[in-house]
């Protein structure tokens, strides 16, 4: 469970490296990195409105973060010597205001797993969100050497 509320500043006085994001492999798995939260629509700098070719958007989206998050995680492991598998269910959101909301709050779901090493785990975890939105991915893959703690 991680919560956080940022008090007493306004979002776009805060740097953009201080504010809270949320979605990705240590995060909410089944949404891409940093994808949850408040956006904002940003020009394209690769877009060129004379290619009759051209397949590029004129605009981006890109998150712009928060001064709140709430965000939990429950896992299922099961373990049989040097390997394991895993089922999760992650949820959480980023919010403008800066008291985290109960609302709006984005849940993934998957399996993963697991290849116990002397030096950590190896994880390979799956996921999809639940009530997939336009532009948000079907499945995401997250590999990683270790275990956060």
């Amino acid at each position: 469970v991680r919560f956080g509320t940022i008090q007493g500043i306004d979002r776009f006085d805060l740097a953009p490296s201080r504010r809270f994001y949320a979605g990705g492999g240590g995060s909410v798995r089944g949404f891409g990195y940093q994808e949850l939260g408040p956006k904002a629509q940003v020009p394209n700098p690769d877009f060129d409105p004379t290619d009759p070719d051209e397949e590029d958007s004129p605009f981006l989206i890109r998150p712009i973060g928060g001064r709140s998050v709430n965000e939990a995680a429950a896992e299922v492991r099961y373990r049989f010597g040097d390997f394991g598998v895993v089922g999760f269910v992650d949820a959480g959101q980023v919010y403008e205001q800066s008291l985290p909301q109960l609302s709006d709050i984005r849940f993934g779901v998957g399996l993963g797993a697991r290849y116990y090493t002397n030096f950590g785990p190896f994880r390979f975890d799956i996921a999809t969100p639940i009530n997939r939105q336009p532009g948000e991915s079907k499945i995401s893959v997250y590999v990683s050497i270790g275990q956060a703690f």
